[in-house]
């Protein structure tokens, strides 16, 4: 049987045929040996055809389908020009030998043609690419290199940006600044605290917080000049009067040592820097924040920002963690306890990176596992539907928050919570509800702004017209409407029976004094309110004969 070899290279696609099979034996280490010899390797693979690229572009999108396993237009083309072709019924005398073995079952379901790819294809495709300069005649080696060069960047290049408005490497870079902006701060404060209780350490023992005792450092400067004067400043910094009071009552009789001017420069000018580390450890917090709800909402709702962020972190990245199951998400950061215990034979951590969610610590020593295991499952649901879902939403993190919610009240009070079925019916049709008031809203407002430049005024009619209709509406403001509407209805209700006694009244006159002229009754006419309340009238009288029968009945 025939063999071809397809080699696509960053010039083009090239078909090459190889000869004296029988002689080799599809030995591999033969095939290695004659591979480094061109003169031996030149007998046995022969150039088909080659079919070079159009442009960089074209390049690009070649090596992309290559890479993803599909086959393009133009290998089909390429492929069915030049290989033999295959009577239907038939099979067929020759196979093509492909690298890549998602593209050659591609190339045999579409055009039939079998494919292999093995050891023995792969190093005579390693020949091909050794000698692929010489194969073809026009083609130079700096060419060559130049067009792989090229390719290369661009192809990196377009898997890098995959998705610019949903790059998690931002979440994974900003966790990992914010825990190392913690314990420099924190560090850096202790630092504070020792420099200034030289100068001043009864200032410890009265502000324990960090940030708010570089402040405070920063403002009191040397503690001889303070005075009830500045105690307004200290309670806006500290936020308590009495507090302010008390450090300067304790700096009138402190204990430590005068400073030096340079070093209390020193000391203020090292406070001011720990203040604007704290302050931009709060920025940094807060886009974090806002980077979280638009990669990941649901497991931020879920879980909270940062340790939804630290649990990307571990994993990588989002797709990395929609596809861990919930048993290693459950441990995710207690790699060293887990190999610990499996070592040792002893106990296997309950819970990793999650412990830090409130959840965990809400439970009791019980239940922990139990709830870590459930938050676990949770967790892996909503970071799957964050990964996978085209609509960015955080109603299914809240509904998952709520189901963990009443499994702590199951554990605790006993009290039974609901089904996982349910509350995402509910969730799933909140989300589509939302989806269509906002489809809905756009709509009323460009009909609105078109009426408003046609017709400044309107009249109340069209107000009413434009108003949505209940279905679209929020259950709760529909029934506020409801309460307001019914006290309308019953009065127009009244309105109503009193115009219809006053026409029947009319009607009655106006019969009589027509049969008073004519000698012979007219047949009533009827109003449209009689016409529709025509059997009800019926009922009426018949309800009425039958009263007045039972009541003959009973005097005789």
């Amino acid at each position: 049987m025939a063999l071809y070899l397809l080699f696509e290279s960053a010039s083009g696609y090239s078909l090459f045929h190889a000869y004296g099979l029988d002689e080799i034996g599809q030995n591999t280490e033969a095939v290695r040996n004659s591979v480094l010899d061109l003169t031996r390797f030149g007998k046995v693979v022969k150039l088909v055809a080659f079919h070079p690229f159009s442009s960089a572009l074209d390049a690009l999108n070649q090596c992309n389908a290559v890479s993803e396993g599909l086959m393009t237009e133009e290998l089909r083309n390429f492929l069915e020009m030049n290989l033999p072709k295959v009577k239907e019924g038939k099979k067929a005398k020759f196979s093509l030998g492909v690298a890549e073995p998602k593209v050659g079952s591609q190339i045999f379901e579409v055009t039939k043609i079998p494919c292999q790819s093995n050891e023995f294809v792969l190093e005579l495709l390693r020949g091909v690419r050794l000698h692929f300069d010489r194969f073809i005649k026009d083609l130079k080696p700096s060419d060559l290199e130049k067009a792989q060069l090229g390719l290369g960047h661009s192809y990196s290049r377009a898997k890098v940006k995959f998705n610019v408005n949903r790059v998690d490497n931002m979440v994974i870079q900003a966790i990992f600044l914010l825990d190392t902006l913690d314990k420099d701060i924190n560090s850096f404060s202790m630092r504070v605290r020792e420099w200034y209780s030289w100068h001043f350490p009864e200032l410890v023992k009265i502000i324990n917080d960090n940030y708010l005792y570089a402040r405070v450092t920063k403002f009191v400067e040397n503690k001889s000049d303070l005075s009830e004067g500045h105690i307004p400043g200290l309670a806006d910094i500290v936020g308590d009067e009495d507090k302010a009071k008390e450090i300067v009552e304790a700096a009138k009789a402190s204990m430590g040592q005068d400073l030096s001017p340079i070093d209390l420069i020193n000391v203020q000018q090292f406070a001011q820097r720990v203040i604007n580390l704290s302050e931009y450890r709060k920025k940094l917090y807060e886009y974090l924040v806002t980077k979280m709800t638009d990669i990941a909402p649901n497991l931020a709702s879920l879980i909270g920002e940062v340790v939804g962020a630290r649990l990307i972190s571990h994993a990588g990245s989002l797709s990395n963690l929609a596809k861990c199951p919930s048993s290693t998400l459950q441990i995710l950061g207690a790699e060293k306890a887990l190999f610990r215990a499996l070592k040792t034979r002893g106990n296997t951590p309950k819970y990793g990176l999650i412990f830090h969610s409130s959840f965990i610590g809400r439970a009791s020593a019980r239940n922990k596992g139990r709830i870590a295991r459930y938050l676990a499952n949770k967790c892996s649901i909503a970071s799957r539907i964050d990964c996978f879902s085209e609509v960015n939403t955080s109603v299914f993190g809240q509904k998952l928050r709520e189901q963990v919610e009443e499994r702590l009240d199951f554990y605790d009070k006993g009290v039974a919570p609901r089904k996982n079925v349910d509350v995402m019916k509910v969730a799933i049709e909140s989300v589509l509800s939302n989806g269509s008031q906002e489809d809905d809203d756009g709509q009323q407002n460009g009909e609105i702004s078109e009426k408003k430049g046609k017709n400044k005024k309107k009249s109340k009619g069209e107000n009413v017209a434009a108003e949505p209709m209940e279905e679209d509406r929020p259950p709760e403001v529909a029934a506020d409407e409801h309460a307001s509407i019914e006290p309308e209805t019953d009065k127009k209700k009244k309105k109503k029976k009193k115009q219809d006694q006053e026409d029947e009244v009319v009607l009655s006159e106006v019969n009589a004094h027509d049969t008073e002229q004519n000698g012979t009754p007219k047949k009533k006419k009827k109003s449209r309110v009689d016409l529709d309340n025509d059997g009800d009238v019926q009922t009426g009288t018949e309800g009425k004969k039958k009263k007045k029968k039972k009541v003959k009945a009973q005097d005789d």
